[in-house]
C-alpha cells in the first residue's frame, strides 16, 4: 500500500514526490507539533514562531535522510523530530547568553526516559500528553470531514448532519425515535443507518491512520495507541 509517509520514506531527498507528500502530513498534522511546543515554551506566541521555524527545517530535509524505513511511523518520527529541534533550539539559547553574559532561559522538554513534565496545574497535560491528544483529534476531525463529504456526494447531508451525533457523542438530547420522526424514517432504519454511519466511521479513521505508516500491518496498534490516548489511558 502506498502512503504519504512510504512516498517520504521511499523518495527522500530533493524529489518533487518526496517532498509534496512530507508537506502535506506536515499542513495535516500543524496542530500536535504546535501541542507539543507550547507545552514546552514560555508563550504562545514564541511556540508559533518556534513551530514555524520546525517545520520549515523539516521541509528543506533536515533529519529525513536518517530515518529507518522499519520503524515506520510518522507520528513516532514527528515527536522524536520535534524533541531533538527543541533540544537544539535549547542549547543555541544558551550557548548565546553565555556569550553575552546574561542568564540563560531554559526550554522545557522530555527525555525518552524522564518521567512527565511537571507542571504547576496538575490537570494540564504534559508535552507528549498534548502531542498525542492533538494526533488523535486531528484523525477524527479528518475522518469525520471525510465521511461528511461522502454522504454530500450522495445528496445525505441532512441525514449526515442528523446522526452523525451518535458519532461525536452530543446526542444526549436526540432519541433516536426523534431522529427518525425528522428524518422521515423508521427507528429500525435510524439503527441500520447509525451501525453503517459508525462502521464507514472506523473503516475512514483507519484509513487516515495508514497514510502515516510505512507497514500496514501497524495500523491495529495506532489504533489501540488512539483509543488509549480518548480513554485517558
Amino acid at each position: 500500500m502506498t502512503t504519504r509517509w512510504t512516498q517520504v520514506l521511499d523518495a527522500r531527498g530533493p524529489s518533487a514526490e518526496a517532498r509534496a507528500a512530507l508537506s502535506d502530513l506536515c499542513a495535516i498534522y500543524y496542530a500536535p507539533v504546535f501541542g507539543f511546543i507550547r507545552r514546552s515554551s514560555p508563550g504562545e506566541d514564541a511556540a508559533r514562531d518556534l513551530t514555524q521555524e520546525f517545520f520549515a527545517r523539516l521541509l528543506k530535509g533536515c533529519g529525513i535522510d536518517g530515518v529507518d524505513p522499519e520503524r515506520g511511523r510518522f507520528r513516532s518520527f514527528l515527536l522524536g523530530a520535534v524533541k531533538h529541534f527543541l533540544a537544539d533550539v535549547g542549547d543555541r539559547a544558551r550557548a548565546a547568553k553565555r556569550g553575552s553574559g546574561n542568564a540563560a532561559v531554559s526550554i522545557q522538554l522530555e527525555s525518552d526516559t524522564s518521567a512527565e513534565l511537571q507542571l504547576a496545574d496538575g490537570n494540564t497535560p504534559g508535552p507528549e500528553r498534548e502531542f498525542d491528544r492533538k494526533w488523535v483529534f486531528t484523525v477524527l476531525d479528518r475522518a469525520l470531514a471525510a465521511l461528511a463529504q461522502e454522504h454530500k456526494a450522495a445528496g445525505k447531508v441532512e441525514q449526515f448532519d442528523v446522526l452523525k451525533s451518535w458519532l461525536t457523542g452530543d446526542n444526549e438530547n436526540l432519541s433516536q425515535a426523534e431522529a427518525a420522526a425528522q428524518l422521515g424514517m423508521s427507528e429500525g432504519a435510524i439503527k441500520v443507518a447509525i451501525h453503517r454511519l459508525r462502521r464507514r466511521f472506523r473503516e475512514l479513521v483507519k484509513a487516515e491512520i495508514g497514510q502515516t505508516l510505512n507497514d500496514p500491518t501497524h495500523i491495529a496498534d495506532e489504533l489501540a495507541c488512539l483509543l488509549a490516548v480518548l480513554s485517558g489511558g
